[in-house]
């Protein structure tokens, strides 16, 4: 006859959480602020003379989108790797005080290029 199948345990097997090598990590963050420098490049250059036409509105447009998606993208991975490598504070206030006080940090250094 059919042997029970025990579905929890094989799901708890096939659903564990790895850590992608760091070797991934450095070249997505690596990715994120060459985006990050793209974007800013590319608004930099901007001329307000050429938006009078509406036609010119995507570039500008896509670089603040993927700019910004870039920017937000980084500060977060940079804020985990930096909660991986401390303790666990008690508390989920001492918790989310210091993911805030991090992001807020990190945000900081990525506006103003402080790496």
């Amino acid at each position: 006859m059919t042997e029970a199948v025990d579905f929890e345990t094989l799901l708890r097997r096939a659903l564990v959480p790895i850590e992608p090598p760091d070797e991934l990590t450095q070249r997505l963050e690596d990715t994120l602020v060459e985006l990050t420098e793209l974007a800013a490049d590319e608004l930099e250059a901007w001329e307000l003379s050429t938006m009078r036409d509406p036609r010119n509105w995507m570039r500008p447009a896509a670089a603040v989108v993927v700019g910004g998606a870039a920017t937000a993208a980084l500060v977060v991975v940079r804020v985990r790797r930096r909660h991986e490598r401390r303790r666990p504070q008690p508390g989920l206030v001492g918790l989310a005080e210091r993911a805030l006080r991090d992001v807020a940090e990190e945000a900081r250094r990525v506006a103003f290029r402080d790496r």
